[in-house]
């Protein structure tokens, strides 16, 4: 099949939308598939390169942080998409290259397979103060998108529930991003991880709570800064790997509760295996993820993860088992002390959360992709509404 990818976001940019489309690239790729890809480019130039299509675009910061938006209808690059003749589109994003996505289904007849990656919900203070307004721009927009799709994946069943709720009426597939097992399972090397502990002054014996993502607000830091202090475990430090708008916040946050914290920023993506390992326990009070891609990757490195109880990883962190998923401020000491108290539990964790992420992997997430192209190709185009 020719398949088309189009996405707002794409590498250098590291998130979870770029994580799971580089790894559906490739998966499609090793399957024979013939994929081209249509995404921002991080000037008013428009440009191609190695079947990527970069269209210019400008900043939009002041709707959220690292955003772009399309500026022109570059002709040539949409004359060309449109010989070249994709079976199928897979649109990563709702905004500029959705545009182009549906122009080139009309046109052609191609089916629509969109992935609705971001519960908006959880993002509407960068655009809205009202909450009751965010959520209604929200839905109706939502619907607007998925009327145009022949199909929806979702991440996860919070994601399809959320959709129903805001009266998306077209098909929804729930398939989450799998994780390069083949990354995650690697060895790593006791000099190079002793070597990292030097580099940051992380102490020996202590427990390491890791954060390791993007530091935004949605991704409630503060509020583990808080839970973290709440749990009075001095045995315990917090390293934070990331970046992003809610960074100084955060820091200063922790530094006016006394939290221990070892801050890293930015890491190079060869090296992120690595920085999972220096951790004995994923921690993260975020609420808005699809699906927590993060802590599939922390589960395959053998970490166990302490999260807030949330409907997309109901079946991924299973209480007592590869981690905890945590409610409150209580529920979250007692849980961090259970795991800092009893080394065998600890010892334990690390192991199933190993065993877990197998249903995870990046071949199910192709195959699973790949058959729902199939069934979607030669079904006529909904009906815009």
């Amino acid at each position: 099949m020719k398949i088309l990818i189009t996405t707002d976001w794409y590498a250098p940019v590291i998130n979870g939308v770029v994580t799971s489309v580089l790894l559906l690239q490739r998966e499609l790729e090793e399957r024979g598939h013939e994929v081209r890809v249509v995404t921002l480019s991080n000037s008013l130039h428009t440009y191609k390169a190695d079947g990527v299509y970069y269209m210019g675009s400008v900043s939009a910061n002041r709707i959220y942080p690292g955003a772009r938006l399309r500026v022109n209808r570059n002709r040539s690059l949409l004359q060309e998409l449109l010989a070249w003749h994709p079976d199928v589109i897979h649109s990563q994003c709702e905004f500029s290259s959705f545009r182009v996505a549906y122009a080139i289904s009309s046109r052609l007849g191609v089916p629509i397979v969109h992935t609705y990656h971001t519960v908006y919900e959880d993002y509407t203070h960068y655009f809205s103060p009202s909450v009751r307004v965010g959520r209604y721009v929200v839905s109706a927009f939502s619907r607007w998108i998925c009327s145009r799709a022949a199909c929806i994946v979702a991440p996860s069943r919070k994601v399809e529930k959320l959709l129903r709720e805001y009266g998306v009426a077209c098909r929804i597939e729930v398939i989450p991003t799998g994780v390069d097992l083949s990354f995650y399972r690697r060895e790593s090397q006791p000099e190079q991880l002793e070597a990292l502990r030097r580099q940051w002054g992380i102490p020996e014996d202590k427990t390491v709570l890791l954060y390791l993502g993007r530091m935004a607000k949605e991704k409630n830091l503060e509020q583990l800064m808080d839970q973290i202090h709440a749990a009075r475990r001095r045995d315990a430090v917090l390293l934070l790997v990331g970046d992003g708008p809610a960074r100084e916040a955060a820091l200063d946050h922790a530094r006016e509760l006394g939290v221990e914290v070892i801050y890293t920023g930015m890491v190079p993506h060869s090296d992120v295996l690595d920085y999972y390992r220096l951790g004995d326990l994923f921690v993260t009070a975020s609420t808005s993820e699809t699906q927590g891609l993060t802590y599939f990757e922390a589960l395959a490195a053998g970490i166990p993860v302490l999260c807030r109880r949330d409907k997309c990883v109901d079946g991924v962190v299973e209480d007592g088992v590869n981690g905890w998923q945590y409610e409150g401020t209580g529920d979250f000491s007692s849980r961090l002390s259970a795991f800092c108290d009893d080394p065998a539990l600890r010892r334990q964790m690390a192991r199933n959360a190993w065993t877990s992420a197998e249903k995870f992997s990046a071949e199910a997430f192709g195959g699973a992709v790949e058959a729902l192209y199939l069934s979607v190709q030669g079904q006529p185009l909904p009906l815009a509404r």
